[in-house]
């Protein structure tokens, strides 16, 4: 009988869908796959897209690591939006426009391998506990800086999920209660402000304001491309305007982590999105806006870093919730 020893880690994101196989004791990620998630086009493409995407991972990782497609235990899904885990239900998704969808028994049905859900943030948070920048930490916040923001907490070594399942939605915590209004519906929500998408529209208005910059040379000339990582990019490059789009976005974000740190008293936070490339550019102006903002005995405990798995924190974080769930602690 083969023994059961990786398990697929699927990350669905608003933006892209990132998959891969995971050892259930850790270790390299194989088969690694990213593609768009295209939401736009329908949920079923989404789903199908999934399915095709695990199947064609399970085949290159039973190749490079030179076993079978029966090898597998199962599949981890991390997916977007408030959730219910126990009926496999993504209960709202603004950000891929669903509402009570059946995620999980979808996923089942089509690969008839057994599948654990969670928050996709919970994974990533997960995932860099497990094998990433707070291996050891017990008290720690994710925060993913993605197409929205997402969150994870763990206290005492595990995952928080509250009441509902619906823990840790950092971005939408209210930083200016008469705010930009937020794709969830509420105003001033952290998500309206540091998001990806909101990072590039903030940046869009002071460029059609007349701001000069040589931001729209990296685009081609057409502002409408230009993304979070295109700002990152002009800011580490020392474009002025750039750089104080990357500081206001820092000052946005160190008000809500400022806010985490004086409720939670963390260990460490930990970051993730393409925006972290910006690197000092970022973490200087957000580590100072926390110290100004958040008590200091807590700001001292608490360091805040950079993800160090990258994209693979919720592929690697999605397998060790299948792997809890269904084969014990890590």
């Amino acid at each position: 009988m083969t023994e059961k020893r990786h398990i697929v880690g699927v990350d669905l994101g608003g933006t892209t869908i990132n998959v891969g196989a995971v050892p259930v004791n850790g270790g390299t990620v194989l088969g690694m796959r990213s593609l768009p998630t295209d939401a736009h086009i329908g949920a079923k493409f989404v789903v199908d897209r999934i399915v095709s995407m695990i199947h064609e991972v399970m085949r290159d990782a039973a190749r490079e690591g030179g076993f079978g497609e029966e090898a597998f235990s199962g599949i981890g899904l991390g997916a977007p939006g408030p959730l219910d885990r126990e009926t496999g239900t993504v209960l709202e998704a603004p950000n891929l426009g669903w509402r009570n969808f059946p995620l999980r028994d979808l996923i089942v049905k089509a690969t008839g391998l057994e599948t654990e859900l969670d928050n996709d943030a919970n994974a990533a948070t997960l995932g860099e506990w497990w094998q990433g920048a707070a291996r050891g930490v017990e008290n720690l916040v994710g925060v993913t800086l993605g197409t929205g923001i997402g969150g994870g907490i763990m206290l005492d070594g595990e995952l928080y999920h509250g009441a509902s399942d619906v823990a840790a939605e950092i971005g939408h915590m209210t930083i200016d209660s008469t705010g930009r209004k937020c794709r969830c519906g509420n105003y001033g929500c952290l998500e309206a402000y540091a998001s990806g998408p909101a990072i590039a529209a903030r940046a869009i208005e002071g460029l059609e304001a007349g701001a000069p910059s040589m931001i729209p040379e990296l685009v081609g000339g057409d502002i409408r491309a230009i993304t979070a990582e295109t700002v990152s990019d002009a800011t580490v490059a020392g474009d002025q305007y750039a750089g104080d789009v990357m500081r206001e976005t820092a000052r946005f974000l160190g008000t809500g982590l400022a806010n985490l740190i004086n409720v939670l008293n963390p260990k460490m936070i930990t970051v993730s999105g393409g925006v972290t490339s910006a690197g000092r550019h970022l973490f200087d102006p957000l580590r100072r806006e926390v110290r100004k903002r958040a008590f200091r005995p807590a700001a001292e405990a608490c360091r805040i870093v950079s993800s160090e798995l990258g994209g693979t924190a919720g592929v690697i974080g999605a397998a060790a919730t299948f792997r809890i769930a269904r084969l014990g602690p890590l």
